[in-house]
């Protein structure tokens, strides 16, 4: 699996973005799908996540009732739906693939092999 996010931008506080994720080279389907985030200095942590049907979300807890990760398999993409966004949400974000945990999806990064290039996403106060 191939990722390509896209979507980032510069963004006031309390608005919103859509990020999208494309995957090449077959297998969409099969794979559970995350993003992840970096701020500067920061280590990579967990945004959202999503199961190979669609069926089972899971976030973090800095994002719950602002972001929605959706999925669209049969153009093999995912995307986050990022809403009220904040100054703190400022950071690179990046899609991630895993087809071990197909059914229940990690939420570490050590569990994801398939990496995206990342997207900039930044809010401005």
């Amino acid at each position: 699996v191939q990722l390509q996010a896209s979507g980032g931008g510069l963004v006031q506080a309390g608005g919103s973005l859509k990020v999208s994720c494309a995957a090449s080279r077959g297998g969409f389907s099969s794979v559970a799908m995350a993003w992840f985030r970096q701020a500067p200095g920061k280590e990579r942590e967990f945004v959202a996540a999503v199961n190979w049907i669609g069926g089972n979300t899971f976030y973090a807890d800095s994002v719950k009732g602002r972001f929605t990760i959706f999925r669209d398999n049969a153009n093999s993409a995912v995307y986050l739906q990022m809403n009220n966004l904040k100054p703190e949400d400022t950071a690179v974000y990046y899609c991630a693939a895993d087809v071990v945990r197909a059914i229940v999806p990690g939420i570490r990064a050590f569990e994801y092999p398939y990496w995206g290039q990342g997207t900039q996403v930044t809010v401005s106060s």
